[in-house]
């Protein structure tokens, strides 16, 4: 199913999503009793969808289906969106934002960093001149996350390789894909990401999934190394990192994760580890040669892409608020 079949749904709910307010979960430190504290004026542009990164990726979403299925019967009505788009990516609230993250350097990080390059790429790659205005007000914003990656990477000595937000793997792969960043910078993701996993070997797949994770650590991990090693050396890599794909011994990253409370917060965040594994799953197969293995990643993602669909508009603020972003990234690798 193509993400053209979601477009009106899909903006539907972001939309929603961006100009809701509360309930909001502010991940912000209150240092002072007379500090101002509310989400719209901590956030003039991203105050929406619960927290700050679901509001940057409902951002981008909008952005992605305005570039890709705007001028079609998919998405009949643009102008909400794009006026939503205008009264939110301003010079005046993308310059607070900006200066919110130079004041809070561990803010967000990585995985709202990464999506804020990647909806500032989002908004460079969409033709026109809301696009070029869009990604021109951001560059502030950019230009700083910029800074904080360059001055955090030489730092990370170790990964974060658990499935929740601070994982290394799937927010320096967003990077990469944004293309965004100064050679430098973008060099520097790269030689980072070598650092930490080129000597991985025998991940223990077994352990997965956690109660919560809505990303796969080795999965995310692979798709990672799939962005910086040739195709043959991804290959290599991949039999000695995921050894059971090869032999055809069970592998727990295949199976279709069980969800047995899609309304509590936590345990519905597997929901979402549905939608990131389909993601990764077509990413990774899509760079192996034809195959056993590749066929075998390519059939567990179509398991885990028709798990996860339903699941995106239910009507709960809880995985409304940020499903279909992962929905969309599944539908289209």
């Amino acid at each position: 199913m193509p993400l053209s079949a979601y477009a009106t749904p899909f903006v539907r709910l972001a939309l929603a999503n961006i100009t809701r307010e509360y309930p909001n979960f502010p991940a912000h430190l209150i240092s002072a009793p007379d500090e101002q504290h509310r989400p719209g004026a901590l956030h003039p542009a991203f105050y929406g969808a619960y927290d700050w990164h679901s509001s940057v990726h409902m951002h981008w979403l909008l952005v992605r289906l305005l570039r890709r299925h705007g001028d079609t019967p998919a998405l009949a009505d643009t102008a909400p969106v794009i006026g939503a788009l205008d009264r939110h990516l301003t010079p005046d609230n993308l310059a607070a934002e900006a200066a919110y993250l130079r004041d809070r350097p561990s803010f967000e990080r990585p995985y709202g960093w990464a999506w804020l390059i990647a909806l500032a790429a989002e908004c460079r790659a969409y033709e026109g001149a809301a696009g070029a205005r869009w990604a021109e007000v951001l560059t502030p914003a950019v230009a700083t996350v910029d800074r904080l990656l360059a001055d955090w990477l030489p730092k990370a000595t170790y990964p974060v390789r658990h499935g929740n937000h601070p994982n290394s793997a799937f927010a320096l792969g967003l990077v990469l894909d944004a293309g965004e960043l100064p050679t430098t910078t973008t060099q520097a993701v790269r030689e980072r990401l070598l650092a930490w996993f080129a000597d991985d070997h025998d991940a223990p797949a077994h352990w997965e999934p956690s109660g919560q994770d809505f990303l796969s650590p080795a999965l995310t991990e692979a798709d990672a190394m799939r962005r910086v090693l040739s195709r043959e050396r991804f290959a290599q890599w991949l039999d000695r990192f995921l050894p059971a794909l090869r032999s055809g011994a069970p592998c727990p990253l295949l199976d279709v994760p069980v969800v047995s409370d899609r309304a509590d917060p936590h345990i519905g965040h597997l929901l979402g580890l549905a939608l990131s594994r389909a993601a990764a799953l077509r990413s990774i197969a899509g760079a192996l040669p034809d195959g056993p293995v590749r066929a075998r990643l390519t059939d567990s993602a179509e398991a885990h892409l028709a798990a996860g669909l339903p699941a995106v508009e239910r009507g709960d603020f809880t995985t409304d608020h940020w499903l279909a972003t992962f929905a969309a990234l599944a539908l289209e690798r």
